[in-house]
């Protein structure tokens, strides 16, 4: 018997509000391009086990693909605590200096509240321990991803966070008996 785990990493579909604002978990997904996602579910396995982290856009996701996905809390996305819900923009003018100090090492910073990418790897690998064998869906985030190279490839955290991982676009990775493999990013 097989222990090795193939994960098809969607990342959610467009957030349906406005551009620029660090979203919560409360935000929608715009579910309007049909064409991609009919691509996208003609390219899943059947019969595999759907994930996707508690926020409404994963859900809402993963439903338009037609899989019933359980929430996982460990593959949500970096919580920016008390910058969620505001717009990068007003975030810089109101914090000046502070805000571009951030992101000089955005993988170890934490905004108030909130946690770092690293804190944010350390979840999503504790995530990856509760999957079980065979062909695993997770609907996630662009950081939850990010995260997941970053243990797949051994990458340090501010390597992981050089990855663009578009909206609707799947990565796959398999996790092995004696490592990981990556067969796609951000196709």
């Amino acid at each position: 018997m097989s222990t090795e785990t193939n994960l098809w990493l969607i990342r959610h579909a467009p957030v349906d509000g406005p551009r620029g604002v660090i979203h919560g978990p409360d935000a929608p997904a715009d579910l309007g391009d049909a064409t991609a996602f009919a691509a996208l579910k003609a390219r899943l396995p059947a019969s595999a086990l759907a994930v996707c982290s508690p926020a409404r856009r994963t859900r809402e996701t993963a439903e338009k693909l037609g899989l019933d996905p359980v929430d996982q809390p460990a593959f949500r996305e970096q919580d920016f605590g008390a910058w969620t819900g505001q717009r990068h923009s007003e975030l810089e003018r109101e914090l000046g200096s502070a805000y571009h100090d951030f992101w000089k090492s955005p993988a170890g910073n934490r905004p108030p509240g909130g946690e770092s990418f690293i804190d944010q790897i350390d979840r999503a690998r504790a995530g990856l321990a509760l999957l079980p064998a065979g062909e695993v869906i997770l609907v996630v985030h662009s950081g939850t991803i990010r995260a997941v190279l970053a243990i797949a490839l051994d990458l340090k955290p501010e390597q992981a966070l050089r990855f663009v991982i578009d909206p609707l676009s799947l990565t796959r990775v398999d996790r092995l008996d004696n490592g990981w493999r990556v067969v796609a990013v951000n196709k």
